[in-house]
């Protein structure tokens, strides 16, 4: 069963202005949820395009957004939040930021839980490698 928690923050409509100084800054509430990187790719994609960066930038940009996103939404608690900003005299240059509720609790994060050492006796490989084998005695033949 997937859940996704709409917090206060992500009913929000996104924001982009422009500076008195030429910089841009765009900012959009997410849903806290599986949909979250797409959403944040298909809207920030038509900004990026808009602020001239060319497709092999916007690509890399969509790329940093899907990851901070989904890192967000997999290890920390709502609200999550994409912020993307261009300084004027930077061409072709953005700054991407997530921000976040903060973390969670390790093993509440997606499900994740800590996965028990395995031992030689169970299948897996040892740690490290075994030591060399003692040569056997040999057996000298009696008379």
């Amino acid at each position: 069963m997937t859940t996704t928690t709409i917090s206060p923050a992500s009913r929000q409509q996104p924001v982009l202005r422009s500076v008195a100084t030429g910089e841009r800054v765009f900012t959009l509430p997410l849903e806290h949820g599986p949909l979250a990187p797409a959403t944040a790719r298909h809207t920030a994609r038509p900004v990026l395009e808009s602020w001239g960066l060319d497709d092999e930038q916007v690509y890399d940009a969509l790329l940093v957004i899907s990851e901070l996103v989904t890192n967000a939404v997999v290890y920390a608690l709502p609200p999550v939040v994409l912020h993307l900003y261009a300084a004027a005299d930077e061409a072709g240059q953005v700054q991407v930021y997530v921000s976040d509720g903060g973390p969670q609790p390790a093993t509440a994060a997606a499900g994740w839980q800590p996965a028990a050492p395995r031992t030689s006796t169970d299948g897996a490989r040892p740690s490290s490698p075994p030591s060399p084998a003692t040569p056997a005695p040999t057996a000298t033949p009696a008379d």
